[in-house]
């Protein structure tokens, strides 16, 4: 996820009282910090990304770029290496499994695809994959909090692989979790698809925002406007920014361009927050949010998503 601009920091340690969904007179768990261990390590053997050592990327491109035919087949290989693993990631979730569990089993799968872990120390990023419970946006760190019944979480998975990234995440309520939750991760789905289905060469990149912005107002729910979907290829992030709400910004679709679309729904309000350690987001009325992610090339007759998974 691209950051577009952040809210204001809040100083949280451990993970905090339940809060009651209005709409359903159901208890979930407010989500804060919790206490993570030391970074994994990655084989001599891995090809490292330009950040791994000290966690700036480089400088992204300044205009949209459009990929060659290698470039395409290397993004659709890592892509693909990307969607099984998040797949796999997603049936080891179940109630009483901490997130640092979770983060385990995914680094050991990405490395034994002789891929890099892409968020590990992306920008001093801890950790192998993104772990986002309940009132968690995104970016949340794999710690020791245990996943409990009725939970929604979202994880994001991204790889370097053949000088190229993989990108995509998935949401998931487990156990037995309410109507609301059942629906708002179903309509961010839904309204992800959906913004992928209207991507065709001619078409104003503004259609994704759009899409899920009639879909999202239609089930009640907000979206997330700090985030956004961005370009990807021997970079992580670049352009073009992907915003998941009305709007009318360009470019035009071309053949060959490749990104990201992501959004964030939110149950409340689209209001956010950063907790302390400087990559949770959170919604600021506690209310949850789900997120689903595909990395796309734009072809000459539509779209094609380089990152399936379920």
């Amino acid at each position: 996820v691209s950051t577009q601009s952040t809210g204001g920091m809040l100083s949280s340690a451990r993970s905090r009282s339940p809060a009651l969904c209005k709409s359903c007179y159901r208890w979930y768990s407010v989500v804060g910090l919790d206490p993570v261990s030391n970074s994994r390590t990655v084989p001599s053997s891995i090809v490292l990304p330009s950040y791994h050592k000290n966690g700036i990327p480089p400088p992204r491109l300044p205009t949209v770029d459009i990929k060659s035919k290698d470039e395409i087949g290397r993004l659709r290989e890592a892509g693909h290496i990307t969607g099984e693993i998040l797949d796999k990631v997603m049936d080891m979730v179940e109630v009483g499994i901490t997130t640092d569990e979770l983060d385990a089993y995914g680094h050991d799968l990405i490395v034994k695809q002789g891929a890099y872990p892409a968020p590990l120390n992306y920008r001093g990023y801890p950790k192998s994959i993104c772990t986002s419970v309940n009132n968690v946006l995104c970016h949340g760190i794999p710690n020791s909090r245990r996943i409990q019944d009725g939970d929604i979480i979202s994880i994001d998975v991204s790889i370097y692989y053949k000088g190229v990234f993989g990108d995509c995440c998935s949401t998931r309520v487990i156990g037995n979790g309410d109507e609301v939750a059942h629906k708002l991760t179903q309509v961010t789905r839904d309204s992800t698809i959906a913004a992928i289905q209207a991507c065709k060469p001619g078409v104003n990149l503004s259609v994704v925002g759009n899409t899920i912005g009639e879909m999202a107002r239609e089930a009640g729910f907000s979206i997330c406007k700090e985030f956004i979907g961005h370009g990807i290829g021997y970079y992580f992030h670049g352009l073009p920014e992907v915003y998941h709400y009305p709007n009318n910004h360009g470019p035009l679709l071309r053949p060959g361009m490749v990104f990201t679309i992501e959004p964030i729904l939110m149950e409340g309000g689209d209001r956010m927050q950063l907790l302390a350690d400087g990559w949770t987001a959170v919604s600021a009325d506690t209310k949850r949010s789900a997120q689903f992610e595909h990395t796309i090339v734009i072809t000459d007759s539509g779209y094609e998503i380089l990152s399936p998974h379920r």
